[in-house]
């Protein structure tokens, strides 16, 4: 019998010995908190995993035997733990808190946490890379809720645009590092200064509403903060490829020297990217770096970071005109002179672009005072310099403070000239945080920053087509602004029993002055001193590990921007925006199941509102509507089919409007101004439903099949939702003609396919091969655009233009990990 065993026993051991085998678990710390990030290692062969989004990792087609597992951590001790796998196995572990402080201090004083009563979605850095084909940073958040991006180009590289719950990116609060990104006086957040960007980020946390206290600008439609690469123990080199459709390629390569002797790293990347655009005369050029060093101590972390943004960008910020896209019969005949113009009526200028530098250094500093104590604090300073350049036909003299000039007989008042309007600017400052926690169940925060912001706005004719004697690089005007914020905030989270408390308070001062000459020769010079009490306060109720309901309310105040100021007089400035934004939700984390619905109600008083038209460089005219809101739903989730297979969806409705709106139409008869007040109607760019689907299948190991589908409602381009005044009706040159009849964006459904599949070879640590078919059933679309309605008689005129999105377009990449 004994000999029998023996036979069976060496007659399976080959099979034993080739099973395929896992180790899998889920890495916290000491009361449950996920650790994304976290660093597993195994030997044997050895292997290394990081800890997604939610703590879990795992390690597949192991053999049987014995292995160690080491986890790392910043800021926690590090573990080992020895494993015997017989079959497979789930290893779930906790980390202590470590000796060394979290770099994760200086972005966590702003972000919501696990409980928050917050609506929130955070995005790690495999996230983001699926996504990473080249495309601005709008795009990468594209599949999160009530999220909307638009590009000028088309295809999502050069100027590109967010929007959440509605609220454009003047309403977006944007940190990176917990440091202000918004430009302080457009208040905008302009991706293409920092191309690539998203190479070197490591998480991302979006936040909607008005959210937790945060550093800059105030958050009306949410916040995106950015924490940028983090410490990785081991060396690596890595190189990113691209290419695709419009002549679009992107080429990235990055390394970092992985901890040395226990105290010091260095990262560094490269990008280069390039594109010509699906709109014609819409391509970008734009090279970036990022450097970052660091040192670690006992108790303290130092860390620096040189980045920068290079971009020339043909203007396409002007949209096309709505005849262009509704005439099928346009033909291009156009000729060409060296200058790139066509004749004494066209603009089609050469070198009609936008240039512009910006680089950014930040120096971080954590400091772990106890147990109970820490400390984050960082100096930062941006330089941002560059000019949009444009040919002007026949443009008359007295634009630029010229008294008309005979030369030769000749009285010479308009000329054809090239200008270049310049900006200047530096912003530098302090933020802090101080974070105590005296008890497990009682966290608190005391943080805030101060910063001054100077630019200057100057313009200079750098060529004239007839000889009136200008000297060479004429500056014509120039305008200064100066600008300090200041804001403190405290916060506390108290954990009682199965319900956290959360309270929120911030008050922000805010000085804006600018004086000078404006673009138009008129005296600028204006000057506002603004306070801003916000606070904050919600509950949440945790049912077990896996769900909880909570609720919150929020004021959020928000200053008028720099257009807003100068498009008006002292005397008829702008007010200040307030808002009242009641949120509440429920959210559930299961293995089958995650996701969670909101409910929010934004009350505005004074809200800032699109007109639809646009200035001379594309910015948007707003006015002050005393009352209006915004109220829906969202949904967010994520299910697993089987193991191979994943849904994740995401879906917003809402209703947004303004009471009692009165819009004003230019009479093209020399007449008054015609108004009309319309009782309630849709704030513009507002679509009523949103919502994205991810579809992920793996079928085999390394390999993902991603169909991504996104839906945008009708919206409207201006606030009238499509009503003309009373008697007066589309003339019929437009009536034949819906992008002119219509002061709207239709709906729109577009359809990608993702494909990635990563595997190694000896001597690589990994290589990945991607492919992305962009709008895969090539749908006719516009995603953003402006109207200038005016009368005439009793017909209305719509001057639209609009930016239409590319086509069925792929890129394509290869990247190698060393």
């Amino acid at each position: 019998m004994k000999n029998l065993f023996a036979a069976i026993a060496a007659l399976l051991l080959p099979v034993v010995a080739s099973a395929q085998l896992s180790i899998s678990g889920k890495i916290t710390n000491t009361v449950g908190e996920a650790l994304p990030g976290a660093t597993v290692s195994i030997n044997n062969p050895t292997a290394s995993a990081v800890a997604d989004a939610t703590g879990k990792y795992h390690f597949n087609d192991l053999k049987p035997g014995n292995y160690t597992l080491k986890v790392s951590y910043i800021g926690y001790q590090s573990l080992t733990k020895n494993v015997v796998l017989g079959a497979n196995e789930i290893v779930n572990i906790a980390l202590s808190n470590g000796t060394l402080t979290a770099e994760e201090v200086t972005v966590s004083s702003t972000r919501a946490i696990k409980n928050s009563p917050t609506a929130y979605t955070n995005l790690s850095k495999k996230d983001l890379a699926k996504n990473n084909f080249g495309q601005d940073l709008p795009y990468m958040l594209n599949q999160t809720p009530s999220v909307v991006v638009t590009s000028d180009a088309g295809a999502g590289i050069g100027y590109t645009g967010i929007r959440i719950r509605g609220s454009d990116a003047t309403r977006i609060n944007v940190t990176i590092n917990g440091i202000p990104y918004n430009d302080s006086e457009s208040q905008g957040s302009y991706f293409v200064d920092l191309p690539d960007i998203t190479s070197s980020i490591d998480n991302i946390q979006i936040q909607r509403g008005v959210g937790t206290s945060t550093n800059g600008a105030g958050a009306f439609g949410g916040s995106i903060n950015v924490q940028t690469t983090t410490r990785r123990d081991t060396a690596y080199a890595d190189i990113n490829a691209s290419v695709g459709s419009y002549g679009s390629i992107k080429t990235t390569a990055s390394a970092g020297t992985g901890l040395l002797g226990g105290h010091f790293s260095l990262d560094g990347r490269v990008s280069r990217i390039h594109s010509d655009g699906y709109i014609d005369r819409a391509s970008s050029n734009l090279k970036s770096f990022f450097v970052s060093g660091a040192w670690y101590g006992k108790n303290s972390t130092l860390r620096a970071n040189v980045f920068s943004g290079y971009e020339t960008t043909y203007q396409a910020w002007n949209g096309i005109a709505d005849y262009v896209i509704g005439d099928n019969t346009r033909s291009d005949n156009r000729t060409y002179n060296e200058l790139g113009y066509i004749d004494a009526t066209n603009s089609f200028y050469k070198n009609q672009v936008d240039h512009y530098t910006q680089n950014h250094y930040q120096l971080l500093y954590d400091k772990k005072i106890s147990n109970k104590l820490s400390f984050s604090g960082a100096l930062h300073y941006t330089k941002g310099k560059g000019y949009y350049e444009e040919y002007r036909n026949a443009d008359s003299l007295k634009n630029y403070g010229i008294a008309p000039i005979v030369v030769g007989g000749n009285t010479i008042s308009a000329t054809d000239l090239v200008r270049r309007l310049w900006l200047n600017n530096d912003f530098y400052g302090v933020t802090y945080a101080l974070k105590y926690q005296p008890q497990t169940n009682l966290n608190m925060t005391l943080g805030g920053a101060y910063n001054q912001y100077k630019g200057a706005h100057y313009g200079d004719v750098i060529d004239v087509f007839t000889p009136i004697g200008l000297p060479s690089n004429y500056e014509y005007y120039r305008d200064n602004a100066k600008k300090n914020d200041f804001n403190i905030f405290a916060r506390a989270e108290w954990h009682l029993d199965k319900v956290l408390l959360y309270a929120d308070m911030q008050y922000r001062h805010i000085y804006y002055s600018f004086y000078g000459i404006d673009k138009n020769l008129n005296n600028a010079q204006q000057t506002a001193e603004l306070n801003f009490f916000n606070p904050k306060a919600g509950i949440t109720y945790q049912f077990n590990e896996h769900s909880n309901v909570y609720a919150s309310f929020a004021v959020g105040n928000h200053e008028p921007n720099r257009d807003d100021y100068v498009d008006s007089p002292p005397q008829n400035r702008p007010k200040s925006e307030n808002l009242k934004d009641f949120e509440a939700g429920y959210r559930i984390s299961g293995p089958v199941f995650t996701g969670g619905i909101n409910g929010f109600y934004m009350l505005y008083k004074n809200q800032l509102v699109l007109t639809g038209a646009l200035n001379d460089v594309g910015s948007p005219v707003r006015t002050n509507v005393k009352d209006s809101y915004r109220a829906g739903l969202e949904f967010d989730g994520k299910v697993k089919i089987v193991n191979q297979l994943y849904w994740g969806l995401t879906a917003t409705w809402s209703a947004n409007k303004i009471k009692n709106y009165q819009q004003f139409f230019a009479n093209e008869d020399g007449g008054p101004l015609v108004g009309e007040t319309l009782k309630t109607t849709d704030i513009a760019f507002s679509p009523s439903l949103t919502g994205s689907s991810v579809i992920s299948y793996n079928p085999v190991k390394g390999g993902e099949i991603a169909f991504i589908s996104k839906y945008v409602s009708r919206q409207y381009i201006d606030n009238t939702s499509n009503q003309n005044p009373q008697g007066y009706t589309i003339t019929p040159e437009n009536a034949g003609n819906p992008y002119a009849a219509n002061r709207l964006l239709n709906s729109y459904f577009v359809n990608d396919v993702r494909i990635r599949y990563t595997f190694k070879v000896k001597g690589v640590k990994n290589i990945g091969l991607g492919l992305q078919v962009n709008n895969i059933f090539s749908e006719k679309y516009e995603a953003n655009g402006a109207t200038y309605a005016d009368v005439k008689g009793n017909n209305i005129l719509n001057y639209n233009y609009f930016f239409p999105q590319a086509p069925r377009n792929f890129m394509a990449s290869v990247s190698l990990s060393f």
